[in-house]
């Protein structure tokens, strides 16, 4: 694992050295000023000599300083490198997720990609902070402390013998029974953050219908299970500290027992005895912040697996074309199409779809709920790969074109319509960055949506809050199709895309298309057949198969599925009327 995160450091190798080799000086220092002291103790103090007591007192005092700056700068350094290397994993995280096909996103939860951009990358970023400078620290303060206590008295160090294979194996059992509650916990975490998303993005609904009561049980039972899952974690975790507290204080009293007697008897002076008791702390803490680490990493392993989860995810949709072709033109054929969603299940959602269609001709797709009509279109701009045959653009199998090429030439307004936070003209001109003024006020006018932006106080400055909270759905939908007029495309798809306007603007805005979108071919999905009714061919979809192709009278006489939603929508005009 630490060689496939590596890489994300690289950046920031010369703080990671810098910062280790100041923990390590740090530490160095700080082994030096017990042993000074034993000498303030042992030959100063004891011969009175006063000269000699300040000048090691003197030289005690610069080593504490010089201590105190490269701990300053081992914190300092750790703290870019970690910093640096949750920045790192994070944006590696972020643009792998946007390399992902819809099949790749759908295989995690967008609460769990959160947790894992967030909470999880924090898991690591602390490690590699804090443990930059423990794991540095500790072990040299650890060994060479050791050896100073055998210099001093190899006989006292004999207690080692004892409480340090306690400490490490009562380390071991705790690491070893922690971390599964480690990756349940992160999990929880998962499920927390999403009742917590779905509850905030569709308060309205929630409101509406009078469900807060169902919406805070449902959040009272994820925080109890995270709670829950927090304690079995850091129930085990916190038996670390009395361990280590039961063990520390014992050799400590051993240490005073068995070297007090060696004093008394002049096998041992005052002042080596004192220093002795100092490394032994310094021992001790080393072993205790060593352990502290440990489980620390513990947690980070499991973060860190869910990490690479997200880097190792390949994805579905490659793009790997070694051409540079440029789409031509809006013609759309697909030649014996399947294709499923699940690779293991035996039905297919599209079944030997065979589609011929004429750049600026306007389509209209019908059929029923589940027909897989939106599945079909997203297989032109490869948001879906095609599970055998081919679906061709401009003369070319899409899988030649360069995604971004593809993409660049296809405007699709989805049947979920997303606006960003931002006002009104910058999320049009996500169509098209450079768009100026007036080609923003055309593309608005074209999709009826200008009648609405000009009786904003702010006009095209209006800002719309996250997700288009503050606009209709039917401004909403407007707004996305002027967005996707802006980038001028080979081809435009609407997915049931003005389903939320009224019939008029719905006539209006296809008058639009018909003027202003001649040599664009333009695919439209509706329920409404009046949507459709003027299109060149309209496609009856019925199971994921074709059933019938044609235009509006062709498809009255020989489609009794499309028969059959006209008569019925024209009932339902009759009663409205």
């Amino acid at each position: 694992m630490i060689k496939k995160f590596a890489p994300y450091l690289r950046n920031y190798k010369s703080a990671t050295i810098l910062g280790m080799t100041c923990s390590a000086l740090e530490a160095v220092f700080e082994l030096l000023i017990p042993l000074v002291m034993s000498y303030i103790v042992d030959v100063g103090i004891q011969n009175r000599d006063v000269e000699y007591t300040i000048r090691m007192g003197i030289i005690m005092v610069l080593l504490a300083v010089v201590a105190l700056i490269l701990g300053i700068g081992a914190a300092r350094f750790a703290a870019v490198a970690g910093q640096g290397f949750g920045a790192e994993l994070r944006e590696a995280q972020f643009k792998k997720i946007q390399s992902y096909s819809f099949k790749n996103i759908e295989k995690f939860s967008t609460a769990s990609l959160i947790t894992r951009l967030t909470s999880d990358v924090n898991a690591l970023q602390m490690s590699v902070t804090i443990g930059m400078k423990i794991l540095v620290r500790s072990p040299f303060m650890l060994v060479f402390a050791l050896v100073i206590a055998v210099t001093i008295s190899a006989k006292l160090a004999l207690v080692f013998a004892v409480g340090i294979p306690i400490l490490g194996i009562s380390l071991f059992l705790i690491i070893s029974r922690v971390k599964p509650y480690f990756t349940k916990l992160q999990e929880r975490t998962d499920d927390m953050n999403l009742t917590v998303q779905e509850n905030l993005t569709g308060i309205r609904v929630v409101k509406s219908f009078v469900r807060q009561a169902f919406e805070k049980s449902k959040f009272n039972k994820s925080n109890e299970e995270l709670m829950k899952a927090s304690e079995r974690a850091f129930s085990l975790t916190v038996l670390n500290m009395p361990i280590m507290q039961l063990v520390i204080f014992s050799t400590i009293i051993a240490i005073l027992w068995f070297g007090g007697n060696m004093v008394s008897i002049g096998e041992l002076e005052v002042g080596k005895l004192t220093s002795f008791l100092t490394y032994v702390n310094q021992i001790l803490m080393s072993l205790m912040m060593l352990s502290f680490i440990f489980i620390m990493l513990s947690r980070s392993i499991a973060c860190g697996k869910r990490i690479l989860e997200v880097l190792e995810e390949e994805p579905e949709i490659v793009d790997d074309s070694i051409h540079d072709y440029q789409v031509e033109n809006g013609d759309v054929v697909f030649e014996n199409v399947y294709f499923k969603y699940d690779e293991g299940s035996e039905e297919y959602n599209l079944t030997n779809i065979n589609l011929n269609i004429k750049s600026g001709q306007t389509i209209g797709i019908i059929g029923g709920t589940g027909s897989a009509k939106s599945t079909l279109v997203q297989l032109i701009p490869r948001l879906y790969e095609a599970a055998s045959g081919s679906v061709k653009v401009g003369g070319h199998d899409v899988r030649e074109y360069k995604l971004h090429t593809l993409r660049d030439a296809v405007a699709m307004v989805l049947q979920k319509n997303t606006l960003f936070s931002g006002t009104i003209a910058e999320n049009l001109r996500w169509g098209d960055e450079k768009a100026s003024d007036e080609e923003l006020r055309l593309a608005s006018k074209a999709a009826c949506a200008e009648e609405f932006i000009e009786k904003f106080q702010d006009s095209y400055d209006t800002y719309i809050e996250q997700g288009g909270v503050n606009v209709s759905g039917g401004q909403k939908q407007r707004l996305t199709i002027a967005r996707a007029l802006l980038k001028k495309p080979k081809i435009l798809i609407l997915d049931d895309s003005t389903s939320a306007v009224d019939t008029a603007t719905d006539a209006k805005i296809r008058e639009a298309f018909r003027k202003e979108l001649k040599d664009t071919t333009k695919i439209i999905i509706a329920q409404r057949i009046s949507s459709i009714q003027d299109s060149d061919q309209i496609i009856v979809l019925d199971d994921g198969k074709i059933a019938n192709i044609g235009n509006h009278e062709e498809l009255m006489k020989d489609s009794e599925i499309y028969r059959d939603v006209y008569e019925s929508q024209q009932k339902g005009v009759a009663i409205d009327g």
